[in-house]
């Protein structure tokens, strides 16, 4: 039976080598959370505004996968509004459940044919990208948000 103080077979640290990283990770909780809001909005907030730039190709490409192009309107503004709220902590656990569903659809609709790599890989993405919302979805978005903030988080 090992003691606290020796080293772990499991992890390879001391005990007082695993206290000192759980209490960095606490204290990095807030940040990390940012970041991650950050790194996931970006990505829809960037998506959004491209598409309105390049409306007619992305309305083809809409129309060529059997999508509606007029629902094209509605894309733009899930991906920044959504993107947006994700970013600033608002709204968070709706606007990650609208985007986890988005995201999830976007992959069925855009990205189903696995059997070619290129699209596995977006798809597979796609999937990431919804398990993060999901995160959010059940975690909220943590202590640097206007959810929390304004007491809803």
């Amino acid at each position: 039976m090992s003691t606290l103080t020796e080293k772990s077979t499991l992890t390879g640290a001391t005990a007082d080598q695993r206290q000192v990283a759980t209490a960095f990770i606490r204290k990095t909780v807030p940040w990390t959370e940012l970041a991650g809001r950050v790194l996931i909005a970006l990505i829809f907030i960037s998506a959004g505004y491209s598409k309105i730039g390049g409306y007619e190709g992305t309305a083809g490409y809409m129309a060529a996968m059997g999508v509606p192009a007029s629902l094209l309107p509605l894309v733009i503004v899930t991906e920044l509004i959504g993107g947006l709220f994700i970013l600033a902590g608002l709204f968070t656990r709706a606007s990650a459940l609208a985007l986890a569903g988005f995201t999830f659809l976007s992959a069925v609709l855009f990205h189903g044919n696995v059997a070619d790599p290129a699209e596995q890989v977006q798809f597979m993405k796609n999937l990431a990208i919804t398990g993060g919302f999901l995160f959010l979805v059940v975690n909220g978005a943590g202590k640097i948000s206007l959810d929390r903030r304004l007491g809803w988080n």
